[in-house]
This record gives structure tokens, sequence and C-alpha cells, in this order.
């Protein structure tokens, strides 16, 4: 957990040294949100420290900036908060100083229902600010009323979402069980048997010291959890997946030489962009922020951008969650030890082995570890399409010149070997962010090539829908 904070920070400093912040504009230093971001980001890595757990993190970082978004309407011209309409202040009020009281207090609401056993990081993050934790006044006249207001209806209106927050969703059966699957999925393989070669298997995980996991289907109930920005996430369909139908030999064998031709071709760059998008905090999070401080965004803006941009990850992850389940579709992995069992093929031979041509394909692993769901279609080729499709509308521009540096070593599956040298990355465009993201997911060899432009189809189509619905909330047309 330490190496991915320290790297945080490290890109934080890049974004901060690149353009300076003016006073009337976003600071990502002082203001609210980054200082509350900070105070979570302990938290949000305790729940996934790779902060891949995509659903997870989503849904902290989605009711955040929802509370966020609801505490300032009042202070803007015309937006309306999503479960909160707390009038209009006087244009006097309408001050960052007032933005940022009413966003530390709903945040402090939403992280006490998020994480109710670390109410005092909670109260150290108001008191280091000279708030008040138990000033619990709510009204909609005075800032710290506004955010105690609009981060209680966040939280009276998504603890009961369909996911389950409570362990109160399934009966009692499921009790006392946060997040627990309610709804009852049971792959049709096991970590030890293969009986449907065209279907997910759960892998089995190093937890390290020789402790060891059985992978479950993280959060299969995020498919009936409520979206903001449409009712039912049916229509939104990818294609059938044939190519992973074990039936059509010939195409199922073509997709996992696919991804063992790109295993063994693996370039350092390949490596350092798969591991960059597998962390959305890195990808994600950072990008919205450093696409904020370049485009010279007021505090408002911000956090109308940045709930926007969770709005369309979150309500796409639904629909992809839908269509796995779906789906139920088998990962390379488990692919490739079917085809070839213990035959060699070339691949990449594991951290600091390059590639190697005769390992056993029983040996084969990916260059990522195989996230906990079935692989079709790929989940954070859509993540990244409706970030990129959400922020193009909103900004105006396809431009984003982002400049991502890495150096020699820093690599966290091959730490000390990759990259061989310093590397210079730059994501130019939002479609190019988009572009590597999804077949970033081919080279880490936990996803087959169609499974990539299925997501990102569906997060092109939800990200357009999630800008119209912040946009209207925005304009107060709702």
């Amino acid at each position: 957990m330490k190496i991915f904070i320290s790297s945080i920070f490290t890109i934080l400093s890049i974004v901060l040294v690149f353009q300076p912040v003016n006073a009337d504009k976003f600071d990502p230093v002082n203001d609210a949100p980054a200082k509350v971001i900070n105070s979570v980001l302990p938290a949000i890595f305790n729940v996934s420290p790779g902060a891949n757990d995509a659903t997870l993190v989503l849904r902290i970082t989605t009711l955040l900036t929802n509370a966020w978004f609801d505490a300032i309407a009042p202070y803007g011209e015309s937006s309306v908060g999503v479960y909160s309409d707390l009038g209009r202040r006087p244009e006097l009020e309408r001050s960052d100083e007032n933005r940022n009281i009413a966003i530390f207090f709903a945040s402090y609401r939403v992280l006490n229902s998020l994480f109710p056993n670390q109410k005092p990081e909670w109260d150290a993050m108001l008191a280091s600010e000279g708030l008040d934790p138990t000033d619990d006044q709510e009204n909609n006249t005075s800032a710290i009323g506004i955010g105690n207001t609009a981060g209680n209806a966040v939280v009276e209106n998504r603890k009961g979402d369909g996911m389950n927050q409570l362990g109160d969703e399934g009966g009692r059966k499921y009790n006392k069980v946060p997040y627990a699957d309610y709804l009852g999925y049971k792959p049709v393989n096991t970590a030890y048997k293969l009986r449907n070669p065209s279907r997910w298997q759960p892998d089995i995980v190093s937890m390290g010291n020789g402790l060891f996991k059985v992978q479950q289907f993280v959060t299969p109930q995020l498919r009936v959890t409520i979206p903001y920005s449409y009712d039912n996430p049916n229509p939104f369909h990818a294609p059938v997946p044939t190519s992973s139908n074990v039936k059509h030999r010939r195409a199922y064998r073509a997709q996992a030489d696919e991804v063992l031709a790109v295993s063994a071709g693996l370039t350092d760059e390949q490596k350092m962009k798969a591991e960059f998008f597998d962390n959305k905090i890195f990808s994600l999070g950072f990008s919205a922020l450093f696409a904020a401080v370049s485009n010279e965004l007021t505090l408002e803006q911000f956090v109308y951008y940045d709930f926007l941009t969770n709005v369309a990850a979150f309500d796409t992850a639904i629909a992809i969650w839908n269509e796995k389940h779906h789906y139920d579709a088998v990962r390379p992995f488990s692919a490739i030890r079917y085809l070839y069992k213990n035959r060699p093929v070339t691949a990449w031979g594991g951290p600091g082995k390059g590639t190697v041509n005769d390992l056993p394909a029983s040996e084969w692993r990916s260059y990522l570890n195989v996230a906990d769901h079935p692989e079709y279609p790929s989940a954070s080729a859509s993540f990244c399409a409706a970030h990129a499709e959400a922020s193009r509308y909103f900004l105006g521009s396809d431009d984003l010149n982002w400049p991502f540096n890495r150096p020699s070593g820093s690599s966290v599956v091959e730490p000390g070997i990759t990259p061989e040298n310093d590397i210079a990355l730059e994501f130019a465009t939002w479609t190019e962010f988009e572009e590597d993201c999804g077949l970033s997911r081919l080279w880490a060899g936990v996803h087959f090539m169609p499974s990539i432009p299925a997501g990102q189809n569906i997060g092109h189509e939800i990200g357009y829908i999630a800008y119209e619905f912040v946009q209207a909330h925005i304009d107060g047309g709702v």
C-alpha cells in the first residue's frame, strides 16, 4: 500500500508542477476536494490495495463527489442537487470558502456511512481545518447546515441502492455482511476444475507469505444497483462473444494465441501502461485532476466535472456487470491452460524472467493478476471510454496532453527491473487515453481483444447519457 500511495503523491506533484494555480481557480492543494481525497486514500487502499477493485472504489468516489455536488448546488447560478434541493443562496454568499466548508461536512457524513469504524480519522479531517465535527446542524442557510443536509441525503438515498452496503438487502441470511452477494451467483467452474471452458473460472490468487485465496465474483449485485443517469441497464448490450465459446474452436484458439503472442513481445512501455490503467485512482482520478488544472477550472467547475466522470464510470459499471453476469465468459488463463495443458508455449515467463520459449502452458500467467469477475466485456476499457467521453463533452475538446513519466525500476510487478530506463509517456488526447487503456488489458493478459471494443462502446454511450444527466442538474432543469 505504501508503494501506491507514494506513487500517487508523485503523480500529484507532476500535476501541480505542470501549471501554477491562480487564486480564482481550483486549488488541488488547499481546496476541500483534494484534502478529502488525501484523507480517504488510506481507506480506499485498505479496501483495494491496488485501487483496482473498481466496483468498490467507484462507489466510494461517486458517493463522495455526489455529496460535493449537492453541497455546493445552492451556491451556483442554477444548479440543483441530485438528492437535495436546498434552494439558492444570495450572490454574496457564493464564495469558495462556503463551498469548501459545505464540501467538508457533506464528505464527513458520507465517509461516516461508508467507513463507520474510521470516525476518528474523519473527525481529525474536519478538526485540521478548524471545523467542529460535532456540529450536526441541518438547514439550507449556513454552509455547515447545507453540507450536513446534502451529505445525509446522499447517505439516505444510496445506503439501500442494491450494493448491500449495510449487509441487509438479502434478508437474514446476509445480515451484517456488507457488500455480500445476495443474488446467489455460483460459477459453473471451480478454481480446481474447468467443467466448461467457455465460462468463467475463479483463479487461485497468492496473498503472499504462503497464503492463497479462491476468487469470488466481486459484487455481482452491482447489476441490480440503482444507476444515476438511466433507469435500467438491460438496453446496453455487447455483441455475443462467439470467440469465447469453445464450440467455435478455431476462433477460441485464435484469441488465446493472440494473448500469448502479445505476452511474448511485451515492451516496457506496455507493462507500465498496463500497471497505470489497472489503478483506477491513477488513471481515472488523476487524469480528471490534471484536466481540471490544465483547463483552469474553478472549484465549482471541478466539482461538476469530477462528479460527472464518476457518474459516467459508475453507471457504466452497472451495465457492464449486467453483461458480465449474462455471458459469464472465460478468462485467458483458463483458455490457454485448457488448450495447451503442459505443452510448451512462448510467453512472458513471470517477473524478471522475460520471454520464455518453452514455458509449460499450465504455468503461464498474465502480467497483471486477473480480476475477480468474468471476462466479457472489459470493465477497464468501458470505464476509460465513459470517462473520456464525458470529459470531451464537458471540457469541449479531445485535448489532454498529460505527461506521465516513470523512472527506471518503478514497476510494481517487476520492481527494480522495469522499465530498464526512464520512460516519458504522454496521453495527447482523451482518445489516445481510452485506446491505450483498452489495449492495456490485452497487454496485461487479462482480456481477449473482442472484450475491449465491446466495453468501449457501452462506455461511450453511457458517458454521454451521464453528461446529459449532470448537465441537467447544473442547469436546474430537472
